[in-house]
């Protein structure tokens, strides 16, 4: 018993003595970089904090920042638009920017003037321009119910086949066919545009510096050309277009079409309509996108709420506990002296042979 008492008391004294030995005691490593440290310290320049990696990557990503601001702004990267042969004439005017009601973080298109724009594409744009990615089941619930997009694709007649006698036929529009092209082939569009080939306004909004901006200045921005510019005759002049001649004439005039709503049809707001028209045309996915972005950004947001509570409550205690062997060591010494404590010695009986 007294053997036992003493053990312990020897492991304890040692488990204390060596631990404040440890904490007492730094080792050369460290006493030596303490030295060498405070010797660097004390030696280096001010201007070391310039040469720093941390420093560096911040002036580069601030330059590159800044280069690529004024490239959104301008359209054009510093320095090399000024030394470029082009003139401003050439490039076009800057579109300015409009308040679209899509336009926002969370916002969607207006529905009426998609069905509005439609009308003026398919009244004034239809006769020239080619709607090849987007087929008639993409107006369902969009602009139109499905009854009505029926109807409008009946109106139109389609070359399908061949039939049991290997011949093609004509066929009332359905829902899976492409909007109709004007013209059969490219050759017989130059040919009724005076050489000019009408592009596809599928992607058009996409395809165009300034994107809706543009579409919708290049509408409304027909103006008689200034003193000293000459215009070739079959050209018209607008300063949004690259090198101010554009082939197209103007199209939209007050009163040119009208709203079964009751919307006033100005300049302005045909071509606000179109161009939104246009816009969805491009991105047909965008209220959709916008929709599940806002949705995973709540279920990101529950999950990242979830990890902090889970991280403060349930790993903290755990990562941040301590466990000390003096107070098990004492423990033990106080279990051994206590009365408690007495060996179990199996002695059998006397009568057991």
């Amino acid at each position: 018993m007294a053997a036992k008492a003493n053990t312990a008391r020897n492991l304890l004294r040692s488990s204390v003595w060596s631990s404040s030995s440890r904490k007492a005691a730094p080792s050369f490593k460290q006493s030596f970089g303490a030295r060498f440290a405070s010797t660097q310290s004390s030696t280096a320049p001010a201007s070391s904090v310039f040469s720093s990696g941390a420093t560096l990557a911040a002036a580069t990503g601030l330059t590159v920042g800044s280069i690529a601001w004024y490239t959104h702004l301008y359209g054009e990267i510093p320095f090399i638009g000024s030394v470029s042969a082009s003139s401003l004439a050439e490039n076009g005017l800057h579109p300015a920017e409009y308040p679209w009601s899509h336009k926002g973080l969370l916002d969607s298109f207006d529905h009426a003037s998609i069905r509005r724009g439609y009308q003026v594409y398919r009244e004034v744009c239809a006769a020239c321009h080619s709607l090849d990615r987007i087929a008639w089941r993409n107006l369902v619930g969009v602009s139109h119910t499905v009854d009505e997009v029926k109807e409008m694709a009946g109106e139109v007649e389609y070359e399908d086949g061949p039939n049991d006698q290997g011949e093609m036929f004509q066929r009332p529009g359905k829902l899976s066919d492409y909007m109709p092209n004007p013209y059969p082939n490219e050759e017989a569009a130059r040919a009724g545009n005076a050489g000019a080939l009408p592009p596809d306004l599928s992607l058009i909004v996409k395809a165009r510096h300034g994107a809706a901006d543009y579409i919708y200045s290049l509408l409304t921005g027909y103006i008689d050309p200034p003193a000293g510019v000459t215009v070739r005759e079959g050209l018209n002049y607008n300063p949004y277009f690259p090198g101010g001649a554009i082939a197209m004439a103007r199209v939209l005039f007050d009163g040119l079409v009208e709203y079964p709503d009751g919307t006033p049809a100005t300049t302005t707001q045909m071509a606000k309509d179109v161009v939104t028209f246009l816009n969805w045309a491009a991105e047909p996915e965008h209220d959709e996108r916008k929709k599940i972005g806002l949705q995973a950004m709540i279920i990101f947001s529950t999950l990242v709420t979830l990890s902090l509570y889970t991280k403060r409550f349930k790993w903290t205690p755990l990562k941040t506990r301590k466990i000390g062997m003096v107070e098990t060591l004492s423990l033990m010494l106080m279990l051994i002296h206590s009365d408690s404590f007495r060996p179990t010695v199996y002695v059998p009986p006397k009568d057991a042979h």
